[in-house]
């Protein structure tokens, strides 16, 4: 008869793990989670400096340090009982120490990874009835693991998506008329507009909050209220949104529209505009920003940064002030600046004048960390290199009368361990699609030429 397996699992979180979401020892319910000496001293070495990633080393080690407590040795092999911040205990912790012992080394042990899964393989050994899994979004070594007859698999506790084509687009297109599927319609006007109670068995399914109706007949609505059986829908006349001005830009077609009244609501104090390279997210936001700053001084600063892979690494490197820094780093905010006042007599005086009058900051990620900044518009592009504690770092910066926008682009993932499903880009905008104050929107094509549209769907 074989001997029945434990339904308390052990998990085994690779540094990768940790570094992607430091709390993630909190986890896996009422299982046992290892981490491995290596990966300790791995997030010892990466812990120093300012860069983000050593910041997420410093609060895993913090996290780790306050389970354990005074724990003797003992207990902490066995299993450290895991606190909740409920003060619930559930779970347990340990630390494994490397083991090079022949029977279990089964790769050579000049690689870190190498000797986590040796290590794994005379932990397997010794707890027969109990199933070992290795957790880590490498994938390469989770081959490997899988080579060495280890269960392995990426960390999903934070990708709320199956499939990347599932993620919110903002908006519905219906096919004919959006009146003709309704039965029950109840219109009413106020200050604000006309609405329109609706059925929400007449709509489409996964409506939420802001998210936008249109038709093939230029009926334009964006949901303001859900009921349990009702959804309330503020019209929007479509030429009016096209007629839509933010420091003389106009939106090309429908879908940027419907960006551009997301940027310019001040109700609306997060914004999240996806798509692919030149479909407009940086232009429309940075116009809305000068908009909201300078004409209708909504806010007294923009604040513009930036994730690019390296950046955490090379900024200290680089010679003059932080903004001097960056600039580098922001060359899409100046080159958007000069694409705004390209029919100017003198387009780089133009620009040179608005960086001079116009209260803009570029600010590295870095120094983000720790701060608050009120009355501030917080532009962030290149969002899909975030991870999704490091997107929650920066949104909670957000202060009172500040308003965020963050862009991306899921098709330009530069950072390592991250996908379209895992980055924080997809979770911001699934955490946040039931938010009253919150919107999102795909831009659609790619206006910045009839290249790069060929280039984004064919390279």
């Amino acid at each position: 008869m074989a001997a029945q397996k434990s339904a308390h699992k052990l998990y085994v979180l690779d540094t990768n793990v940790l570094i992607h979401d430091p709390n993630a020892i909190l986890k896996f319910q009422e299982h046992q989670v290892v981490i491995p000496m290596i990966v300790l001293e791995e997030l010892d070495k990466l812990k120093m400096g300012k860069q983000s990633i050593a910041a997420d080393c410093r609060e895993a080690i913090r996290q780790i340090d306050r389970i354990i407590g005074d724990a003797p040795p003992i207990e902490i092999a066995r299993g450290v009982p895991i606190l909740r911040d409920d003060g619930e205990t559930q779970g347990t912790f340990s630390i494994l120490l490397d083991s090079f012992d022949p029977p279990s080394r089964v790769l050579p042990t000049n690689l870190n990874d190498n000797k986590i899964i040796n290590s794994l393989v005379k932990l397997q050994q010794d707890h027969s009835k109990r199933g070992v899994t290795l957790i880590t979004k490498d994938i390469n070594m989770r081959l490997k693991a899988r080579g060495c007859g280890i269960a392995a698999q990426d960390y999903y506790n934070d990708q709320l998506l199956s499939d990347v084509d599932l993620l919110q687009q903002g908006f519905h297109s219906l096919e004919g008329s959006f009146w003709q599927d309704q039965k029950q319609v109840e219109t009413f006007h106020d200050a604000t507009g006309t609405y329109h109670k609706v059925l929400i068995s007449a709509l489409p399914e996964n409506v939420h909050i802001n998210h936008y109706i249109i038709d093939e007949q230029d009926f334009v609505g964006r949901i303001t209220a859900i009921d349990e059986d009702t959804v309330t829908l503020i019209d929007l006349p479509k030429e009016h949104l096209l007629q839509q001005q933010a420091w003389g830009l106009k939106p090309r077609d429908t879908i940027q529209a419907l960006a551009l009244n997301l940027l310019l609501d001040p109700s609306i104090h997060l914004v999240t505009l996806t798509g692919q390279a030149g479909s407009g997210k940086t232009i429309l936001a940075l116009a809305a920003a000068i908009e909201m700053t300078v004409a209708q001084q909504q806010f007294k600063r923009i604040i513009a940064t930036r994730s690019t892979r390296g950046l955490d690494e090379d900024i200290g490197y680089l010679p003059g002030t932080e903004a001097e820094k960056m600039e580098p780093w922001l060359g899409a905010i100046t080159d958007n600046l000069e694409a705004l006042h390209s029919d100017d007599e003198n387009a780089p005086s133009s620009v040179d004048y608005i960086l001079q009058k116009v209260p803009l900051q570029f600010k590295s990620l870095n120094y983000i960390r720790g701060r608050s900044f009120q009355q501030s518009l917080i532009l962030i592009d290149e969002c899909q290199n975030l991870t999704p504690h490091q997107i929650k770092t920066i949104i909670t910066r957000a202060g009172a009368g500040s308003k965020v926008i963050c862009l991306g682009n899921l098709s330009q993932i530069d950072t390592p361990y991250l996908s379209p499903i895992s980055t924080g880009l997809t979770y911001l905008v699934e955490r946040f699609k039931d938010f009253d104050h919150g919107g999102t929107i795909n831009l659609q094509g790619s206006p910045r030429s009839i290249l790069a549209e060929y280039a984004e769907s064919h390279l």
